[in-house]
């Protein structure tokens, strides 16, 4: 299934507070305004989401750096942005902005597992809508080229900090020591 807009109407501005008031149990982003319809997951994204998220679970946990979380998870970035990206890795010092089981405010790390049907959100309006809003870095997960992409934010421009393709690993920038294997997550 392919991520749908829901209200195609070009007037309509979609805020957080109408994103509170969806009573359905489907899952939705508030992108720049516009109300996006997330379809589940599929198998394949869902076990490269696991073994990630144990591996930065564990490395967060047993160095006492903050919390890893999976979706869905609401981020706020703004009054039309909600965001529920794969993977959000919040710091121990900005976990004070976590209130009432959302996250009001800017990750420091965030993972995305990109689909066909998410490239272009995942790619490029995802991958801006962080930047602008200071996401300090941003995976990028492509399964089925078997890449891992690490951006980190430098003077508020992403830059590529580490990069792997079907072998070898990538490294974090935020939370040092961190590195994953691609072959140990896609499988």
């Amino acid at each position: 299934m392919k991520e749908s807009v829901v209200d195609r109407s070009k007037d309509k501005v979609w805020t957080y507070e109408d994103y509170l008031k969806l009573t359905d149990d489907k899952r939705y982003e508030l992108i720049n305004g516009r109300l996006y319809e997330m379809p589940a997951p599929g198998f394949e994204h869902q076990d490269v989401l696991t073994l990630l998220l144990i591996k930065m679970r564990g490395y967060t946990d047993e160095k006492d750096l903050g919390k890893v979380l999976p979706a869905p998870f609401d981020v706020i970035l703004s009054d039309t942005v909600v965001v529920q990206p794969d993977i959000v890795f919040i710091s121990k010092k900005n976990l004070k902005n976590v209130e009432r089981g959302r996250l009001f405010g800017t990750p420091d790390l965030v993972v995305e597992i990109v689909s066909p049907s998410s490239y272009y959100r995942d790619r490029y309006e995802k991958f801006g809508l962080y930047e602008k809003h200071g996401v300090k870095e941003y995976w990028i997960v492509l399964p089925r080229e078997k890449v891992i992409e690490v951006w980190c934010l430098k003077d508020g421009k992403y830059v590529l900090h580490s990069v792997a393709v079907e072998k070898g690993g990538v490294e974090s920038c935020i939370l040092k020591g961190l590195k994953v294997k691609v072959e140990a997550v896609i499988q």
